[in-house]
């Protein structure tokens, strides 16, 4: 990270325990050098073993990752991040309206067979990401299944952590497959209207469709990161984790532009060693 992305993530970072009083005990290594070996991972795509000698032990990196994955640090820093990202560009920090949509990868061999699976439209065996986001395409929520899921069968869990986590979404774009028992269940049991946004009668080829094409962005935003390309992970919960750090990547660099764009007399920072 620059200094300016490092002002905009230590500005959000949840509070340790040990500093409230709620126990434990302070981190042997740096927060910013920790945050850094973890999106050096999530951006170039390497082995956990492959870390590289200017970042701390890969084993010390590993546990940082496990225990942000497991008590949800990583999603609270990635949610305040969205936040203000929502808020520069005027918007509220909360969204009304969203996107869903799915994407399916291969899975590489640590993917144990009972989180994978084939998805025969796509022809891919492996792991599919159903995701939902904002109308600027920052991501609300993600849900990481085998690739054999239907989308609907995982819009149930989708739109019910959405409307718990997101209360005042009350609009959901979606495509085709989306379509049938689900729109009336969206409305009885999470309060919300999913309206699927067809292609045109007789369009060939591509076409960008209204709405869809920002969750699409989405992924391409998501497959940047190398460590994306492909499922590596033996977790579906490590493949979400994952997931919010590429996010929490392009929310912190989109902000520290912002902060160079407004204040333009003032010294760039120069790039951590």
């Amino acid at each position: 990270m620059t200094d300016a992305e490092w002002a905009v993530v230590r500005a959000v970072l949840p509070v340790p325990a040990w500093l409230e009083g709620r126990g434990g005990q302070p981190e042997c290594y740096c927060h910013r050098q920790m945050i850094d070996a973890v999106r050096y991972l999530v951006d170039n795509g390497i082995k956990w073993r492959a870390m590289p000698a200017d970042f701390p032990p890969w084993d010390r990196v590993y546990a940082f990752f496990a225990r942000w994955r497991d008590r949800g640090l990583v999603h609270e820093l990635h949610d305040r991040l969205r936040a203000r990202c929502r808020q520069a560009a005027g918007r509220d920090g909360e969204p009304t309206a969203a996107i869903v949509d799915a994407q399916s990868v291969k899975a590489a061999s640590s993917v144990h067979a009972d989180s994978r699976g084939f998805d025969g439209g796509k022809l891919v065996n492996g792991r599919k990401r159903h995701i939902v986001v904002d109308t600027l395409g920052l991501l609300l929520v993600v849900l990481v299944t085998g690739a054999d899921v239907t989308d609907r069968a995982a819009a149930h869990v989708l739109l019910r952590e959405l409307a718990v986590r997101h209360r005042r979404v009350v609009l959901v774009w979606a495509d085709g497959s989306y379509t049938g028992p689900l729109v009336d269940w969206a409305a009885e049991h999470c309060g919300i209207a999913l309206t699927v946004v067809k292609r045109p009668d007789g369009a060939r080829g591509f076409q960008v469709l209204p709405r869809r094409w920002v969750v699409e962005r989405t992924f391409g935003w998501l497959m940047r990161s190398r460590r994306l390309a492909r499922d590596y992970e033996t977790l579906p919960s490590s493949s979400e984790a994952l997931v919010h750090w590429s996010m929490t990547m392009l929310m912190t660099r989109r902000l520290a532009r912002r902060t160079a764009a407004a204040h333009p007399r003032l010294p760039q920072p120069a790039a951590a060693a």
